[in-house]
């Protein structure tokens, strides 16, 4: 694969350059290797959902009267790991000189996490299995997209966004359908040997990989010895965007005296300030918690509910999140039309979340074993997979422009490497929030006040949510624009 050491320096000889650096450093390879990246840590987390039951009782002995608790506890363990965690890996993560190592930190997490859930017969090692798999979560996620953004830039991001929103989407439910048939046809080790399997293809994609900004003195093309102090100085005047982070550029670059200055860089606690001081990033982490408690509501409901309501069995039971699987095809398309239009996020999201309500209240008509209640489930749960589809990407580039604003109107705020990564972190504490009361809150009023209390509890939640979203998301929305640019749009777009 070539020289994985990107600045391998012999004396006075230049850098090895590594093989196939082109592609390995290309746009649609980046975000195949992170959408990719993406969809496998999350399919982890599904993967044993309708396993978990079953698992918990015929391996580790536990009592049937305690699983139900002990399989919302292994969820919610699994949330509160990724929410402690993605903080932390975020601001590491901004001043990292690479994006790629953090990656593969967090793959050995989640090759640890696979080892002890296969081997698992005591609750212990189950809970450190999915202690080990929030943790990786939190680096795929948080750093993966940072190295997305930094790779795709501004232009074209809602429909990069899209396509690893979709992965994440497809990941998370496509976990609990493939593990529910494997476990009941291939038997308990038949599910982690498709784990392990995924998880070589990751090594391979993520050792693969090379940063844009590394891999630039590779890329950019040569130049003759004549006309090397003219483009240089064209550079140093003017300075290309791409060639800011990559130290090799700044070699051939005659240093200006500001460049002397040293940019010291805020506190951890000062820039989480900074951050939450902008309301359009504060709604879009309260959107993005609301998305995830619904969605991962139905991970420790719907298993147990179509059991006890139709009587259906591991396959049925990983079978039943199809419906709220397919919708999120649309996220590229989402993203196509946030980048082509964009103000839509505003009426997008709100949308979604208005669309919601009368989706989710709907559930409490299924309630028997017959055909026209199954039907009426499947519908019902592909519409609420749409409303989640459509305001997944906008919310994720949502994030990406809040802190845009914010550096904009004040460069170096968040001082040297920025505070992309930290944003990602943060919003990824509102997904694992979500996640981390979402079984619990689904799992508690079913229990106690039945399926049709469930459903309506999370449509009063998902209607709640739009106001903010309509006054907020992409600026508040009595804000005139400030100006108009060169293509007839507002600042504010």
């Amino acid at each position: 694969m070539g020289s994985w050491n990107l600045s391998p320096f012999r004396g006075d000889r230049e850098p090895t350059r590594p093989k196939f650096v082109e592609i390995r450093s290309s746009r649609w390879f980046i975000l195949f290797a992170v959408s990719f990246a993406t969809a496998t840590d999350i399919f982890m987390y599904g993967l044993i959902v309708p396993v978990t039951p079953t698992a918990l009782e015929d391996r580790v002995g536990l009592p049937s009267g305690n699983i139900q608790s002990w399989t919302s506890i292994l969820l919610a363990l699994y949330s509160a790991s990724l929410l402690a965690c993605s903080p932390i890996v975020g601001y590491i993560a901004d001043r990292a000189e690479s994006r790629r190592w953090p990656l593969l930190l967090g793959l050995i997490a989640l090759g640890a996490a696979t080892a002890l859930l296969c081997v698992g017969t005591h609750i212990g090692l189950w809970i450190a299995g999915r202690l080990f798999q929030g943790a990786a979560a939190a680096v795929v996620w948080t750093v993966g997209v940072a190295l997305m953004v930094d790779t795709v830039g501004k232009e074209g991001l809602g429909q990069a966004i899209g396509y690893v929103s979709m992965s994440l989407s497809v990941g998370t439910l496509a976990g609990p359908l493939l593990g529910g048939v494997l476990y009941q046809d291939g038997g308990y080790y038949s599910v982690f040997g498709l784990a392990f399997g995924l998880i070589a293809i990751d090594i391979i994609l993520r050792l693969t990989l090379i940063e844009k900004r590394h891999a630039l003195p590779w890329l950019k093309p040569a130049k003759t010895p004549a006309t090397t102090s003219t483009e240089s100085d064209k550079e140093s005047s003017s300075p290309a965007p791409d060639s800011i982070d990559s130290p090799a550029v700044s070699i051939n670059s005659n240093p200006q005296p500001q460049e002397a200055v040293e940019i010291v860089s805020p506190s951890p606690l000062k820039q989480v300030a900074t951050l939450l001081g902008s309301y359009r990033l504060v709604v879009a982490f309260w959107g993005y918690f609301v998305m995830s408690l619904i969605m991962t509501s139905f991970d420790s409901v719907l298993p147990l509910f179509v059991k006890e309501t139709f009587g259906w069995q591991q396959t049925g039971q990983g079978l039943a999140f199809i419906p709220l699987m397919i919708p999120h095809i649309l996220d590229p398309i989402t993203g196509y039309i946030i980048d082509r239009y964009p103000k839509s996020p505003r009426y997008i999201i709100t949308s979604g979340f208005l669309a919601a309500v009368p989706i989710s209240v709907l559930l409490r008509l299924v309630t028997e074993n017959t055909m026209q209640d199954k039907v009426l489930l499947c519908a019902l749960l592909a519409l609420l997979g749409v409303c989640l589809a459509v305001v997944m990407t906008p919310l994720v580039a949502e994030v990406f422009h809040a802190v845009k604003e914010k550096e904009d109107e004040s460069p170096n705020i968040f001082g040297r490497g920025g505070a992309m990564a930290l944003a990602f972190g943060l919003s990824n504490m509102g997904f694992a929030a979500g996640s981390l009361i979402g079984p619990f809150f689904a799992g508690f009023i079913r229990q106690s006040a039945g399926w049709g209390t469930m459903g309506w509890a999370m449509g009063l939640i998902s209607g709640v949510t739009a106001l903010p979203c309509l006054l907020f998301i992409g600026g508040w929305i009595l804000k005139k624009p400030v100006s108009a640019n060169t293509e007839g749009r507002s600042d504010l777009e």
